[in-house]
């Protein structure tokens, strides 16, 4: 063979070995189905030259389709006693004369292929009790298969949703404004990736799932491109997201060596595991030099990756929406937030408190000394219009102004 075959394919040789063995014949074969084609998956052959793994031959010519569609039974003893048997290619090469052949189906109805064994000679001991012993390896078979089924349906089903996000250069990126909570004035914005609703899917789950198909750093790298070119319709800094395997490609290098770095703020999720810190940090230096800021997001959220920080040194420490929600009326949340802008003035870090809804909830945590908010009190994510050559000061809910285009605004650090 010319590849090694996989665990899967080892457990699919043994049933095929003890088809061939048991039923005394030529060769045990597990095809694949697609409608059109029929694949040679795993073989297990006398005559290697005859039957070979990867082989492909019309569906609609083989013995399997023609069993499949009634029109020869599933037990074949001698091919010469079926004229529709012999009028196939099968019969002529590799000149097939006996035949057994039953469906491997999946646990959802759904037809894979066949399980199937052939001799190169008639043979009239061949029985429905072969079809039986084939019909249980069939199921075996079938047990084996479908979890790599399921696996290749999640990621084509993944690869197509994505093509068109990629091809026309990454997901519509939105701005949510950040706020000074003792001012009011907005300090900055985070870029929100946004699919389509239909998906019904958050867009961690969507990184994620690129991620999980080799095309996570890709789809990370457009939205960051997105967010880029929004720099120039807002003041105040701009917060991106990238996760600690993305920072590290060249691209990712290459796309922040041509940012302004005064003006971003990089997001690191408190979730995303780091393998090495000393090879993050050795990424992240040169950029934080040039000024760029880090923040690690989602703390709170489970206190899993403290070590984030304390590794770190980040300039901004972003609390989990979890923790906000309600804190004006649940005193244990109000303890843990203290507790943590306690840690992030220890540290020299600026405190951003996520998710904040409601006027309650900012007066609170501004009493709690967090420094700057962010959510739907102060304004949902939206797409910014080119900077205009005058504009009035607009307002944000709640009375909070925004600064006017052009005015310098606050920044962290």
């Amino acid at each position: 063979m010319g590849t090694k075959r996989t665990d899967a394919e080892q457990q699919i040789a043994e049933l095929l070995r003890t088809a061939k063995k048991s039923l005394r014949l030529s060769v045990a074969f597990l095809s694949r189905l697609d409608g059109t084609t029929q694949h040679l998956e795993v073989v297990e052959s006398s005559v290697p030259f005859l039957f070979q793994e990867g082989v492909t031959q019309m569906q609609e010519t083989t013995l399997c389709q023609a069993i499949l569609d009634k029109e020869l039974p599933a037990v074949i003893p001698d091919l010469k006693h079926f004229p529709a048997a012999m009028r196939l290619p099968a019969a002529r090469m590799p000149r097939i004369r006996s035949y057994v052949s039953v469906p491997v189906t999946l646990s959802d109805g759904t037809l894979y292929g066949t399980f199937c064994a052939a001799g190169l000679t008639s043979d009239r001991d061949l029985t429905q009790r072969d079809k039986a012993l084939m019909d249980v390896l069939a199921s075996a078979a079938s047990v084996i298969i479908e979890p790599q089924v399921k696996e290749a349906e999640r990621r084509n089903g993944i690869e197509q949703r994505l093509d068109p996000i990629t091809a026309g250069g990454g997901p519509v990126v939105a701005l949510q404004p950040i706020v000074d909570l003792a001012t009011g004035l907005r300090v900055g914005s985070e870029a929100l990736s946004r699919f389509p609703a239909e998906w019904e899917q958050t867009p961690d789950v969507v990184f994620a799932e690129a991620h999980s198909v080799g095309r996570g750093d890709q789809l990370e790298l457009l939205a960051l491109a997105r967010a880029a070119d929004l720099l120039d319709r807002v003041d105040g800094y701009v917060a991106m997201n990238v996760s600690p395997g993305t920072l590290l490609t060249p691209e990712c290098a290459a796309l922040l060596s041509r940012l302004p770095a005064d003006r971003v703020l990089l997001e690191l999720s408190e979730h995303d595991p780091v393998d090495d810190y000393d090879q993050l940090l050795a990424a992240l230096a040169p950029f934080r030099a040039a000024g760029l800021r880090l923040a690690i997001d989602d703390v709170g959220a489970g206190f899993s990756s403290l070590r984030h920080i304390v590794v770190t040194s980040p300039d901004v420490i972003k609390i989990d929406r979890s923790l906000v929600t309600a804190v004006d009326s649940d005193s244990v949340r109000s303890i843990l937030i203290r507790s943590l802008v306690d840690f992030a003035r220890g540290l020299g870090a600026r405190v951003v408190a996520e998710g904040i809804e409601t006027p309650e909830e900012a007066a609170t945590l501004r009493a709690l000394d967090v420094d700057y908010g962010q959510g739907w009190h102060f304004g949902r994510p939206a797409v910014p219009p080119p900077h205009p050559a005058h504009a009035a000061e607009p307002a944000l809910p709640g009375g909070i102004p925004v600064p006017r285009q052009g005015r310098l605004a606050v920044e962290l650090g």
